[in-house]
């Protein structure tokens, strides 16, 4: 795991790339790979290296060269299969010097191109400098579990990180909001396109390859989910489905095992992590080392649950229990760390159980990924069955009817349509309404609210969910849960995953998922619906898998997420902060927001109302705000 950074200039321009700048791109990075660093400068070329040690301790230090040093990498990730990959290499005559994964990557460059990215199993982000070809080389894989971002300048200059602040170190332009992304962001969680928050700055989509070559770039996509054709089921009875999954799903946490450093795993309870735990402590011979965090508010801690699976598999169990005074004073260096407004409230304790296990392992397994392509969250089933009804309902109601009962659920008062203005009956049966829209955390009319006239314009009146509609036309998805787990693959999951990554990071731990191995990730697709989700129970396959092998008050458990009691937060000791950073002058006189509209949100809440999602989204583009575009980070 590690933090990489690089400049190119075209060559006609002439210009040189200053050492000085690359070190400074390279070491506000320093926390992604605190164990060593490195440097490549080629007249218009330059890479940066920040290196935290995990595999070959002693020889794979980067930059990395081929053997006539024409072809140079830096590279952040695991590729797990690098061994495998080797003897089909060395037919061909290549030799190694090293055992790391990274000599693996820029060998199977040389030898099959661009195409070497379809060898690759495994998680990474890497650049290769091809001087032959005069040309960089970038891949991102297939699921984004690494990030990569870019900057291409209007003189066709390349600037390239793992973090956003690496290219603002470069000076090459100064940092200013992407108005265009706002309703991307206060939707979803985070945006969903290629688009970040800063204007000009953005990220290589997962399952993307970049090449850059005089100036311009190409993007080519090389993986993306299929759904269909549906594994065969005539002959294949459920114990059949469910011994393939747990077979894929064990040798996917077999190969997250690969270190040459401690590792540990992130200990929730539910039974995504709970999983992985049952299946590492197979493979180990040590106590595995288990971390799990918490607040003293009971409904936000899962430590009894933690604790019933350390005890089963006799784990080192170690918790930390975070108190609101410490969430809040890290919130600004968090901010700093995820480079955009944290998606998540989630953030902030997995920080901290992060800098936890880092006292003890440099490596941990996390359970991420396992809802979004085993059908896992409640919303879901919710999404299937309004969708279905209110398919029935438009095709057998007059629509002249359907315009009557709508204007009649908007009479209601809202503590009757609190839930009726939600469904079929006041929305247009549809996915992006019914799902993408019900579940947003400022959906498009609470939006048109939000926004100032000023904002609006800026936006371009931009619908918030203008990217989910072309990934819905491009998935081959046949049905409705199938469709829904592409979009979420697609867009929250990937926020999740640059959650876990820059948390993680931040810390200087590198976290593994082996929900997300794209040989399992795959089949989980094609498998039939049933498998996912069946009557009332989610995961249903992983459920089955782990029957004997987890607790019944594990595999029967409600999901919980990641609590976080922020509402009571809020609207009590820490109301100040709302005050200070969502109704203070200075937030307001960005002219972001229509200011009325705010107060009232704020009121609301105040007053029982629940919008803490909402305040703590509008905290933090605050936060960013001051840190990255008034410069006082």
């Amino acid at each position: 795991m590690c933090g990489i950074n690089g400049i190119i200039y075209p060559a006609a321009s002439g210009r040189s790339v200053d050492a000085d700048t690359l070190v400074r791109m390279r070491d506000v990075l320093r926390h992604r790979g605190p164990d060593e660093e490195g440097l490549f400068v080629r007249n218009n070329v330059g890479l940066g290296h920040r290196r935290l040690s995990i595999v070959d301790l002693k020889t794979g230090q980067q930059p990395m060269f081929n053997e006539d040093r024409s072809a140079v990498i830096v590279y952040n990730g695991e590729v797990y299969n690098h061994m495998d990959l080797r003897p089909d290499l060395a037919e061909r005559g290549i030799r190694f010097h090293t055992t790391s994964d990274t000599e693996t990557i820029l060998k199977a460059y040389e030898a099959y191109g661009p195409d070497c990215v379809h060898k690759f199993r495994g998680m990474f982000a890497f650049a290769i400098w091809d001087d032959k070809k005069q040309e960089l080389f970038i891949a991102r894989d297939r699921l984004g579990v690494k990030p990569l971002y870019y900057y291409l300048a209007d003189d066709g200059s390349f600037y390239f990180g793992s973090e956003i602040k690496a290219i603002i170190q470069a000076g090459a332009l100064k940092p200013a909001l992407n108005y265009a992304a706002l309703p991307d962001y206060l939707a979803n969680h985070g945006t969903t396109d290629d688009q970040t928050l800063f204007a000009g700055i953005k990220r290589l989509l997962p399952g993307h390859t970049l090449t850059w070559k005089d100036g311009k770039i190409g993007i080519e996509q090389y993986w993306d989910l299929a759904f269909e054709p549906k594994l065969n089921g005539s002959r294949r009875t459920d114990a059949d489905w469910i011994e393939e999954w747990l077979d894929l799903f064990r040798e996917s946490v077999r190969l997250r095992l690969m270190s040459d450093v401690p590792l540990g795993m992130f200990l929730s309870g539910g039974i995504d992590s709970s999983a992985i735990a049952a299946v590492m402590s197979q493979m180990v011979d040590e106590p595995i080392k288990t971390f799990s965090v918490g607040f003293k508010e009971r409904e936000a801690n899962e430590f009894e649950y933690a604790r019933l699976v350390a005890e089963r598999y006799k784990t080192d169990h170690h918790e930390i229990t975070i108190t609101p005074e410490q969430f809040f004073t890290e919130l600004p260096n968090l901010v700093w760390h995820e480079d955009e407004p944290l998606g998540f409230e989630a953030s902030v304790p997995l920080y901290f159980v992060s800098k936890l296990a880092q006292e003890h392992v440099k490596v941990v397994l996390t359970g991420e990924g396992s809802d979004e392509t085993l059908g896992g969250y409640g919303r879901y089933r919710k999404a299937m069955m309004l969708l279905d009804y209110g398919e029935k309902y438009e095709a057998y109601t007059p629509k002249m009817l359907r315009g009557a009962v709508r204007s009649g659920v908007a009479a209601l008062p809202a503590t009757l349509n609190k839930k009726l203005k939600r469904t079929f009956l006041a929305l247009d049966a549809d996915i992006e309404n019914i799902y993408f829209d019900n579940f947003a955390i400022f959906g498009k009319t609470m939006q048109t609210r939000l926004f100032s006239e000023e904002t609006k314009t800026r936006i371009s009146e931009k619908n918030p969910y203008f990217r989910l509609q072309n990934w819905l036309r491009e998935t081959d998805a046949q049905n409705i849960l199938d469709t829904l787990l592409y979009a979420d693959t697609k867009t929250y999951l990937h926020e999740l995953l640059m959650k876990q990554d820059q948390m993680s990071m931040a810390a200087s731990i590198e976290s593994r998922v082996p929900f997300l191995d794209h040989n399992l990730v795959e089949f989980a697709a094609r498998l039939p619906e049933k498998m996912k989700i069946r009557g009332s129970e989610t995961k249903w396959i992983l459920r089955r898998a782990m029957k004997g092998l987890l607790p019944p008050e594990i595999l029967n458990r409600p999901k919980m997420g990641f609590p976080v009691p922020m509402g009571n937060w809020l609207k009590g000791e820490f109301r100040h902060l709302v005050d200070e950073y969502v109704l203070s002058e200075r937030s307001l006189s960005r002219g972001i927001y229509d200011a009325e509209y705010v107060r009232r949100l704020a009121t609301a809440h105040n007053a029982g109302e629940d919008h803490a999602s909402r305040l703590f989204r509008l905290m933090n583009i605050e936060i960013w705000h001051r840190i990255f575009i008034d410069g006082e980070g």
